[in-house]
């Protein structure tokens, strides 16, 4: 479910089907052990919701005091404007109200009042609503914008943070087991209050690992991927980072320098059309050139690298897009199942899809597509899904410490994982060329790296730094054992 203008926190859009629809998927992953987690949007409505309507009638309406009014446009001057492509204000003028309605994101999504105890009360419910039907837990979409105070830049209030907990009180107290996932665009130290004492969300996107990766691997340098993990602050023992590649929206470039930034539109969006708001909006492959050796080696970074990774649908085949498409739907095309009508995705007249499906002669769904890649044991996909087992088997990959560990050549990224009495070795090259680098491990002298495909042939570890000789974007694996 993931629609950010909501015109109905209770219902599904009837273009995708219906609750009943809705029910009988969340049952069938169920039971496959898959989770379903939707996203809940809890900082603003569609302008077209019952209660906007109701509370353009003034403050007779009971629905008025449910989002945020004023006379003038020029109160809480500190809160940046989000999507500065599109928006010039924060405020926008309603002609029956005959006021000024606030909103972070576009003029079409009004701001809810959470000083407005009922508004409060009712979100709790819509929780309420989708957990009874089965799902596992939510993605809360721009948690930081929900409360407004002057002379603050109106994010990251205390007061959001109380309605955090209440959250959480009401998963913990009626829904154990089920999880909540913060969607925040924010640096961690300021994400950390999110997990609060254990007490608010269970995880948490880790946004500023996103272009880093990118950054390190076009300038073939490790030093933007270990400054950001190892400036990562310490969160409670049971919540997690969220990591990922890509999402539903641009690779925002928010929390990168200026010069970062340029350089990062220079290398991977050098067409206009591919620049949105801060960010660029493309996929994974696009970005890379389709370079699989590339796709590979970030997804190698990414399940090795401490946090839960998500990986966007459609790039474990390598899916493009079509920057054609406006605003951010040029990343959101249909999921390309098969090289059938629609590229399996629907078998609906092909006019009614939310989204046209790629024709790109490169990214074209009867080339790209899971059925075609499930029958080549060579694809990406089945090379996605080695990986993930591979993780999965060694709890090591996801749940050790971590750390860096020196090398001859900056073009190499080399860390040690630790989990119990495991010790995983990581190797990544983040060079087009063949790298011979020196890696550090006299810590471990006596022991062996065994690759985890079960090869044996490594030589022992010594006091001296240990040879390696990497073939472009090589990424390797290796469990330390006793020789």
């Amino acid at each position: 479910m993931r629609c950010f203008t909501k015109s109905d926190f209770l219902s599904i859009d009837p273009s995708i089907g219906s609750l009943e629809d809705f029910q009988q998927l969340t049952e069938a992953a169920h039971q496959r052990d898959l989770r379903v987690i939707t996203d809940l949007v809890i900082s603003h409505t569609s302008d077209q919701h019952h209660w906007f309507q109701q509370a353009r009638q003034g403050p007779d309406s009971p629905f008025f005091h449910y989002y945020v009014w004023s006379d003038r446009d020029d109160r809480y001057p500190q809160a940046r404007v989000i999507f500065s492509d599109t928006e010039h204000s924060n405020w926008a003028w309603d002609h029956q109200a005959k006021r000024y309605y606030w909103h972070r994101f576009f003029s079409h999504q009004p701001d809810l009042n959470y000083d407005h105890p009922p508004v409060q009360e009712a979100i709790l419910d819509v929780m309420r609503f989708w957990l009874d039907l089965g799902i596992d837990g939510f993605r809360v979409d721009a948690v930081p914008y929900l409360f407004e105070r002057e002379g603050t830049n109106c994010e990251n209030l205390p007061e959001t943070h109380a309605f955090c907990r209440r959250m959480r009180q009401l998963i913990d107290q009626e829904y154990p087991g089920r999880i909540l996932l913060a969607e925040a665009n924010q640096w961690p130290d300021d994400l950390v209050p999110y997990f609060g004492d254990g007490d608010e969300f269970h995880m948490a996107f880790n946004f500023p690992l996103m272009p880093r990766l990118f950054l390190a691997l076009r300038r073939e340098d490790n030093r933007p991927l270990i400054d950001c993990i190892e400036s990562l602050p310490a969160i409670p023992a049971d919540c997690q980072w969220a990591t990922f590649l890509r999402n539903h929206d641009e690779l925002t470039l928010e929390m990168v320098t200026d010069s970062d930034r340029d350089y990062l539109y220079s290398e991977y969006a050098r067409d206009p059309r591919m620049k949105i708001n801060l960010g660029i909006r493309r996929r994974l492959a696009p970005l890379v050139d389709h370079d699989r050796r590339r796709i590979e080696l970030l997804y190698s970074l990414l399940l090795s690298l401490p946090g839960a990774p998500v990986i966007y649908y459609g790039d474990e085949i390598g899916m493009g897009d079509n920057i054609y498409l406006g605003d951010r739907n040029g990343v959101r095309t249909p999921m390309q199942w098969s090289d059938d009508r629609n590229a399996g995705f629907s078998g609906a007249d092909p006019s009614r899809l939310y989204q046209p499906v790629l024709a790109d002669p490169l990214d074209h769904y009867q080339a790209v597509n899971v059925e075609a890649q499930l029958r080549s044991p060579a694809s990406l996909l089945h090379w996605m899904r080695h990986q993930l087992r591979l993780r999965r088997s060694h709890p090591v990959f996801s749940r050790g410490d971590i750390r860096f560990l020196k090398v001859s050549c900056r073009s190499v990224v080399a860390f040690e994982r630790r989990h119990r009495s495991t010790t995983a070795l990581l190797v990544h090259n983040l060079s087009a060329a063949v790298q011979p680098v020196h890696v550090e491990l006299a810590a471990h002298g006596g022991m062996r790296p065994l690759h985890v495909s079960g090869n044996h042939g490594f030589p022992v570890i010594t006091a001296e730094p240990y040879f390696l000789n990497l073939a472009p974007y090589e990424s390797l694996w290796f469990l330390l054992e006793a020789a």
